[in-house]
């Protein structure tokens, strides 16, 4: 059971989120191109800076709390996962914070007026 570890926490950030998406509705799921143009940059830096220290042995996985399914390169699954699931949820956040109160994060405002 100990190798559901990292995995459920991942499921358990997903769960956690689900409600911003279903109760208000902040279309992020919806927008999934918009969302993957954003974190795609982000999951390339990461995973080639993973790659390199598993490489240069700075750091492993436990094959005891992970599947230790490895990808190319000794990735664990999870560990990918993790850099779409953490924006996913983040994105998430900011969009329910941007839902309740107005904020306009930045966006020029003819969005932000197209997004309520």
């Amino acid at each position: 059971m100990e190798q559901l570890t990292y995995l459920g926490l991942l499921v358990g950030c997903l769960v956690v989120t689900a409600p911003l998406e279903l109760v208000l509705r902040v279309r992020v799921y919806a927008r999934w191109r918009r969302f993957l143009l954003a974190v795609l940059p982000e999951f390339a830096v990461f995973v080639v800076w993973v790659l390199y220290a598993i490489d240069q042995g700075h750091w492993d996985y436990s094959s005891v709390r992970t599947l230790d399914v490895r990808l190319p390169g000794g990735i664990p699954v999870e560990e990918a996962l993790f850099f779409l699931v953490v924006p996913l949820c983040s994105v998430l956040a900011l969009e329910a914070v941007r839902r309740v109160t107005g904020w306009d994060a930045g966006y020029p405002s003819e969005e932000a007026e197209a997004g309520r």
